[in-house]
């Protein structure tokens, strides 16, 4: 089955770290450029960042440069967004996503195909 699915979600409080777990099936993230997206209550999704089928090449948006990190495991079945110095804006549903064109990796979210249910991250002052 075809699915991604987010876990690590869930309360911190200002200054706190977590990790987000996207399971990849069905497909492999080293064929596919991985995003992450974030949607706040009454905000529209806002892209965070993605890496590249390749591994290596990363992007960011400037508002989580240098406190957000993606990574991926070997296997490819599995992307990870390492989130730093969490602040109470950071508080949305966090979602993954994977692209299955052949462009370079993007920050559009109508060009990914795929999408995860999301997980809840909750940021207290």
């Amino acid at each position: 089955q075809v699915q991604l699915v987010e876990s690590g979600g869930g309360s911190v409080q200002a200054g706190g770290s977590l990790r987000l777990s996207c399971a990849v099936s069905g497909i492999s993230a080293r064929m596919n450029h991985m995003g992450w997206f974030r949607q706040a209550p009454g905000k529209e999704r806002e892209f965070l960042g993605v890496i590249g089928a390749d591994g290596y090449t990363t992007r960011y948006a400037g508002s989580v440069k240098g406190r957000f990190t993606i990574s991926r495991n070997n296997a490819g079945n599995t992307v990870y967004l390492h989130m730093n110095s969490l602040e109470p804006g950071d508080t949305a549903v966090y979602y993954c996503a994977a692209d299955f064109g052949a462009g370079a990796p993007t920050d559009t979210s109508t060009d990914y195909d795929l999408w995860g249910p999301g997980t809840q991250v909750t940021v207290s002052s």
